[in-house]
């Protein structure tokens, strides 16, 4: 079957089952009840892979000329690579639950890293979703949502809170809502989950599969496993261009950005220095991100090994992505939280051959939101109406839709809490970027991307940019009012 005869099974496939499954999903129907569920060979297998804090740029894929990851490339080359993929706030629990919902943090009420902080029980995530519409599915690696090894997986071996010991992670394993056991395994974190994951891929079973990857690596303290701790050796990281901009006069930036403590060798990095490398040199410090993920790479490549000769490979998407970007020495910064490009910016590769012509890229804005209806979607299960991202099908098909989103929210919350950076929310059209500093003193940052895209001159307050400010801060007020933001008013 070519591409096109495919994508013709698959709008049959999806117009004769949505119905029944989204009944089921929606939980207005019983698996047996369930009669018009499609042919299971055209309802394919999942694998959602993601890193913690992984720049788009931190890829050869993408140009990186240092870091090889031959196997996260391979995602992309035999698929699709998005161009521009951010998240609606960059913070590791609030952008998971995003993903795993569909839905942004003033929904769910993940909106910070507190582990307290759980995706509501009456909030499906596609996971729930694709369980009930007869998928296996299963967690492994960095859970942090809180309770989530309480959902229903048919396998979880996930461990909460931001992160594992390096070496000696603990981590949480069980299936169906119950906790089984809480041990201390022997090994590089990615490892021990990367080689439990692919031991649960190769099982015996009658359904097809959903399976959650999620790697540590490289998030801080970026801590190598000891294969790799030669690597890079005699490698010069160059530095960021704006690295020695003197941010003390504040030269363009409000005082929200200038004063945040996420800084190489600024205030947290020194009283955390014990269990975070931040105050350690840029080149260091790179250096042990780039390990990091050199080490997912590996595993990946695993991962298609054992795909292959499981014969499923074709049959599987695979998608991967970040939970946010990260400051790789920019100003002088580190860490995520803000609006600016390097935080929100993550990849996104997609790989399912039955589909997607090998090699695409898209030009479009896409979201951690749109990533459960994408998977949904694809499985022939009704999209929940309150769900807030949009599924990329029609991207990954090679479309061009003229409705697709011209702009989006962002929002971040936690403040005051680590690195001191205080909340905001913003607006992220094609070209423009207007963020709102919105809790006393107010402040404003205002960018124009295509002339300024490193971000260096913050026109905010400039007259000749008083009609496009007025707007960008109306359209803020319309796009809290379009995703129900009623969770803080400012």
């Amino acid at each position: 079957m070519d591409g096109n005869e495919y994508k013709s099974s698959r709008r049959k496939f999806l117009k004769a089952g949505a119905g029944a499954m989204g009944a089921l999903a929606m939980g207005t129907a019983s698996p047996q009840n369930v009669a018009a569920v499609p042919a299971q060979s055209l309802r394919p297998n999942f694998i959602f892979i993601t890193t913690d804090g992984h720049r788009p740029d931190a890829l050869s894929l993408n140009g990186n000329s240092i870091l090889q990851t031959p196997n996260i490339d391979r995602i992309g080359r035999e698929g699709i690579r998005f161009e521009n993929s951010f998240v609606v706030n960059a913070l590791c629990l609030p952008s998971r639950a995003s993903a795993l919902t569909g839905l942004y943090s003033h929904t769910t009420g993940c909106i910070d890293n507190k582990d307290s902080r759980a995706i509501p029980a009456d909030v499906p995530m596609f996971t729930d979703l694709l369980r009930e519409a007869g998928y296996e599915v299963a967690l492994f690696g960095k859970a942090h949502v809180g309770r989530l090894g309480e959902r229903q997986w048919d396998e979880y071996f996930g461990f909460p809170g931001a992160a594992a010991d390096y070496f000696w992670p603990r981590i949480q394993a069980g299936s169906h809502g119950k906790i089984e056991s809480n041990e201390i395994y022997e090994g590089y974190v990615d490892d021990v989950v990367a080689e439990r994951a692919i031991r649960w891929l190769k099982r015996k079973r009658e359904k097809p599969f959903c399976l959650v990857l999620w790697f540590q690596s490289p998030h801080a303290p970026f801590f190598r496993a000891r294969r790799y701790l030669d690597l890079y050796g005699g490698v010069t990281i160059p530095k960021p261009a704006t690295y020695d901009d003197d941010l003390k006069g504040y030269p363009g930036k409000p005082r929200a950005f200038a004063e945040a403590d996420n800084k190489i060798g600024g205030p947290y990095a020194k009283r955390s220095a014990t269990r975070d490398n931040c105050a350690r040199s840029l080149e260091e410090m790179v250096k042990d991100y780039y390990a990091g993920i050199a080490d997912v790479d590996d595993n990946l490549g695993k991962l298609f090994q054992a795909l292959s000769d499981l014969g499923q490979l074709d049959d599987t998407v695979m998608m991967f992505s970040s939970d946010h970007g990260f400051f790789l020495g920019e100003w002088r910064m580190y860490d995520k939280r803000f609006m600016h490009e390097p935080s929100i910016r993550t990849p996104m590769l997609v790989r399912y051959p039955r589909l997607i012509k090998p090699g695409s890229s898209a030009a479009q804005m896409v979201l951690n939101t749109d990533i459960a209806p994408t998977f949904l979607d694809l499985a022939g299960v009704r999209i929940p109406e309150r769900v807030q991202g949009r599924s990329l099908v029609p991207l990954l098909e090679g479309e061009e839709p003229q409705s697709w989103r011209k702009d989006w929210l962002y929002e971040y919350y936690e403040y005051p809490g680590p690195h001191n950076v205080c909340k905001n929310r913003g607006v992220r059209t094609e070209r423009y970027k207007l963020i709102h500093y919105y809790e006393p003193p107010e402040e404003f940052e205002l960018y124009d991307l295509a002339e300024d895209p490193g971000e260096l001159h913050n026109l905010y307050g400039d007259s000749r940019y008083a009609t496009l400010t007025r707007d960008l801060r109306q359209r803020i007020r319309e796009l809290r009012g379009e995703t129900e933001d009623h969770y803080v008013e400012g």
